[in-house]
């Protein structure tokens, strides 16, 4: 049988890809994290498929929970909020999986960001403004950044960021980034995407920690930085030119 790690998307349930509904709706057991997914998504989910909430799990744990269902012949579906590309620790569990011999393969979801840049109405890809979008996050409780990875290195990029796991740092990651962005430069903060917790803040480097301190957010919640942020400029995109492009006839 195989596990299949499977992108939960940003909440919705009708945000999940055909594929991954597919996936969940044929497996009899489904692990997931609690504190991001919640029962709408799990409906997908076949009438008595045995649920598994792994907020309170170590890897030790969930593996074991997995390897069971495999020797067990069933395939398993392996909920991971947003897509798995991203801190999903898809990693450390597919290692452990193959060196127990269990199969396992990955179905994209749609990641936190994205969901974010729909709901803010905003491209994070401006022609002549931004043309580079990082995915970081901030350090925190949690596995140490590469040097070259520091928030103050990779703001000199500059293009549009959006800061994962961050939220209960913005004051700090803000100070940091200062020197780079700027005191006015837009930033948005959407928590809980696409479900009805949904919570959405607009401010700039100097004012938007003022505003997630009186929100009171402390997670799911992705921070967008950058000048696309701002309302759309009269630059266009050279993709839909009416100009000659480069190498055409004529």
């Amino acid at each position: 049988m195989t596990v299949h790690f499977v992108g939960a998307g940003p909440g919705a349930a009708d945000l999940l890809t055909l594929r991954a509904a597919s996936i969940l709706g044929a497996s009899p057991v489904c692990l997931y994290a609690g504190t991001y997914i919640g029962a709408a998504v799990l409906q997908h989910c076949p009438v008595g498929a045995q649920l598994i909430d792994t907020q309170h799990l170590d890897l030790d744990a969930i593996i074991s929970h997995l390897v069971e269902a495999d020797r067990a012949g069933h395939d398993v579906a392996r909920l991971c909020s947003g897509d798995p590309s991203l801190y999903s620790a898809l990693a450390e569990q597919t290692r452990r999986l193959d060196d127990a011999g269990v199969p396992w393969d990955v179905t994209p979801g749609v990641p936190a960001y994205a969901a974010a840049a729909a709901i803010l109405g905003r491209e994070l890809t401006v022609p002549e403004l931004a043309q580079t979008v990082i995915l970081t996050r901030a350090q925190a409780r949690s596995t140490a950044m590469p040097t070259s990875e520091r928030l103050s290195e990779v703001a000199k990029i500059g293009g549009t960021l959006a800061l994962h796991l961050a939220i209960t740092r913005t004051r700090a990651v803000m100070a940091e980034l200062l020197p780079e962005y700027g005191p006015d430069c837009p930033v948005a903060v959407v928590a809980d995407a696409s479900t009805d917790r949904e919570i959405v803040l607009q401010g700039t480097v100097s004012s938007i920690a003022d505003q997630v301190e009186a929100a009171g957010l402390k997670q799911a919640a992705v921070i967008l930085v950058g000048p696309a942020l701002a309302r759309p400029g009269s630059a266009e995109s050279h993709l839909y030119s009416k100009r000659p492009r480069s190498g055409s006839p004529g």
